[in-house]
């Protein structure tokens, strides 16, 4: 029997990386799922990660940790920053808002290219999304584009000739595409948590642009919400 493709799969623990994890099994890879804590203040999407990467049969699940916090800079990681919760519900703002996390997913695909050439994996999978987002640098094309340049110049495996590709397959599709995807492959979004300011329990807030948009592709995708909510006025 041949051996199935291994890949990583960055996996947060909500909506959008569950989505990837379900594409790259799909696909036939043997996924290792990467979490990272990263000092992000909404700590419920970590203990959803455990829960996707089982639900979704990941090979293995790891968590990482480097704390991003130290440097502040964004309301994610910085509790003296608040989450703005008066983003528009079209999810468009003025500007890179301060939700922002510095470097992070240069970060965390870093640390993705490291255990891929650990584990001989060609393939990294990353659920950046360029269509339904906050306007994030780090989600664009160029970015992915140029992040595996440079991890193929900068490894053994990508000067040996294993070249390493870095897959993002929700980056062009809208949130009711993505959600309509991964219903079609089996994800139960209910176990997902999405939110910025999460609770212990991982209910969501309903009022941060995470939470609006995620509302809006359940909505657009003509799809059940599944989301607990600490309060339901999303």
């Amino acid at each position: 029997m041949t051996q199935a493709k291994r890949a990583v799969v960055l996996l947060s623990g909500g909506l959008d990386s569950a989505t990837c994890l379900a594409i790259a099994r799909d696909q036939g890879f043997d996924a290792y799922a990467l979490s990272v804590a990263y000092g992000q203040r909404h700590t419920a999407e970590l203990t959803a990660s455990l829960r996707v990467a089982q639900a979704l049969g990941a090979r293995e699940h790891r968590l990482a940790r480097i704390d991003l916090g130290q440097f502040g800079g964004s309301a994610l990681t910085d509790p003296s920053i608040e989450v703005p919760e008066d983003m528009p519900a079209d999810g468009e703002s003025a500007g890179i808002p301060v939700t922002y996390v510095p470097a992070r997913n240069t970060v965390m695909l870093s640390i993705a290219m490291a255990w891929a050439e650990v584990l001989g994996a060609n393939d990294i999978f990353i659920g950046v999304n360029a269509v339904d987002y906050s306007g994030y640098p780090d989600c664009r094309p160029a970015f992915i584009q140029a992040f595996e340049t440079m991890a193929n110049l900068a490894t053994r495996a990508g000067v040996e000739g294993a070249r390493l590709r870095i897959h993002a397959p929700l980056i062009d599709l809208s949130k009711a595409d993505i959600i309509r995807r991964g219903i079609a492959l089996g994800v139960d979004y209910g176990i997902t948590v999405t939110c910025y300011q999460a609770d212990e329990a991982g209910r969501a807030c309903g009022r941060c642009e995470a939470c609006r948009l995620r509302a809006a592709g359940f909505a657009g995708a003509g799809v059940t919400d599944p989301t607990p909510y600490q309060l339901r006025n999303a």
